[in-house]
C-alpha cells in the first residue's frame, strides 16, 4: 500500500498519531467513554504483554494510564473477525497479569478499559458503540465491580441520539472528513504521519517483516501439506499389501510405516 495514501484507520498510523500526540488520545477516550480523563502516559513502552515464557504475547495498538492510574487499551480493527469477544477476555486478562505485582492484593489490580474501533458492526445490532460491564443476570443493575469494561465502536450504526461530535469522528473514520476540531487535528497528525521518512521507513520495515511472516508461515503449510500427502500415499501402499495379505515385515519395508500403524490399518480393513 502507498505510504501516502494510508489513513488514520492504518494499525500503523493509528499507533503513530495517538502515541505522538497524547492529548488527542486522551480527547479520544474522553468523546468515546463519554468521562473525562486528567492527563494520559504510555503505560508500557513495548506493549508487548509477555507473561510467561511459553505463553501467547499480546502486543497492544495503544495502551496508556491516566493520573488515576486506570489503564486503557485502544485497538484498530478493520478487517472483521469472529473472535474479537474472546480477544477481549484474553487482552483484559494480560493487561490485569500485567499491572499487577507477586504477592499483591487484588485491589491493587487498577480499573481497565478494552477498547475496539471497529470499521465493521461486530455485533450485527447497528448500536454505534456496545459497552459491556459484567452484570448479575438476575439483577441486572448489580454490577460485578471487578472495574473492567470492554467497549466496541462501530461507525456504521445508528447514531441517533449521539453527540455531533462522535458523530463527526465516525464519518472521519469512514471518509476523512473533518467536521470538528478534533477530527481536523487528527487529520494534521495524520498528515505528518505521512511526510514523517523515519516512520515511512519504519513502515516498509514493517510491512517487508509481515510478508515474510506470512511467506513462511505459507511455505509451513505447503509442507505440512506434503508431508500429509507422502503419509497418505504410505497408508495407501501399506493397505493395498494387507489386501493381499502380505506380511508385516514386508509391509513395514515398503511403507516406511510403523507396525502399530499398520496393525491399526489392518483392523480398520477388518471392520469394514
Amino acid at each position: 500500500m502507498d505510504y501516502n495514501k494510508l489513513t488514520f484507520t492504518n494499525n500503523f498510523v493509528f499507533c503513530k498519531v495517538l502515541e505522538n500526540n497524547l492529548d488527542l488520545c486522551q480527547q479520544l477516550l474522553e468523546l468515546i467513554l463519554g468521562v473525562k480523563i486528567k492527563k494520559v502516559e504510555i503505560a508500557d513502552k513495548e506493549k508487548v504483554l509477555d507473561i510467561t515464557p511459553d505463553g501467547k504475547s499480546v502486543r497492544l495498538d495503544i495502551y496508556v494510564e491516566d493520573s488515576k492510574g486506570a489503564v486503557y487499551n485502544i485497538e484498530m480493527q478493520v478487517a472483521a473477525k469472529r473472535n474479537l469477544p474472546k480477544r477481549s477476555r484474553y487482552y483484559q486478562g494480560m493487561i490485569d497479569l500485567n499491572s499487577i505485582e507477586k504477592g499483591a492484593r487484588y485491589n491493587s489490580l487498577k480499573k481497565s478499559y478494552v477498547i475496539f474501533i471497529c470499521m465493521f458492526d461486530p455485533f450485527g445490532k447497528n448500536l454505534p458503540i456496545y459497552t459491556f460491564s459484567n452484570r448479575c443476570k438476575e439483577m441486572l443493575d448489580l454490577e460485578l465491580g471487578d472495574e473492567t469494561t470492554k467497549v466496541f465502536v462501530n461507525p456504521y450504526g445508528d447514531t441517533k441520539g449521539l453527540t455531533e461530535e462522535i458523530k463527526a469522528f465516525f464519518e472521519f473514520l469512514k471518509e476523512e472528513l473533518t467536521q470538528s476540531d478534533l477530527t481536523k487535528k487528527l487529520y494534521e497528525e495524520v498528515e505528518k504521519a505521512r511526510e514523517n521518512k523515519e516512520w515511512r521507513r519504519e513502515y516498509m520495515a514493517w510491512i517487508s517483516e509481515l510478508e515474510e511472516s506470512k511467506e513462511e508461515a505459507r511455505e509451513e503449510g505447503r509442507e505440512e501439506g506434503r508431508e500429509e500427502g507422502r503419509e497418505e500415499g504410505r497408508e495407501q501402499v501399506a493397505i493395498s499389501m494387507l489386501r493381499d495379505n502380505m506380511p508385516i515385515s514386508k509391509i513395514k519395508l515398503y511403507s516406511n510405516l510403523s507396525e502399530s500403524r499398520i496393525l491399526e490399518l489392518q483392523q480398520n480393513l477388518e471392520r469394514v
